[in-house]
């Protein structure tokens, strides 16, 4: 597995890696983390992996952790 990219915007940790004709492109909050596997031939240039943290995408990530978030303190709470 070969480290691309490792760096943080707005708290999140965003570390970018190739493996198995893969990139896998993980994000981490506190205990939470959300990871996508996208194909190496539909990225033309890894520089065109900057689309996954930018825009529509990233706020969607995001909006993700909120949720993700919510879930776990309702069920933290319920314990």
């Amino acid at each position: 597995m070969r480290v691309v990219k490792e760096f943080v915007k707005e708290d999140i940790r965003i570390s970018i890696f190739s493996w198995n004709n893969k990139y896998l492109i993980k994000f981490e909050l506190g205990p939470m983390e959300q990871t996508f596997k996208v194909p190496e031939m539909d990225i033309l240039e890894e520089s065109d992996l900057a689309g996954f943290y930018e825009g529509e995408f990233w706020a969607a990530v995001q909006n993700r952790f909120k949720e993700m978030g919510q879930t776990l303190q309702k069920q933290l709470e319920n314990l």
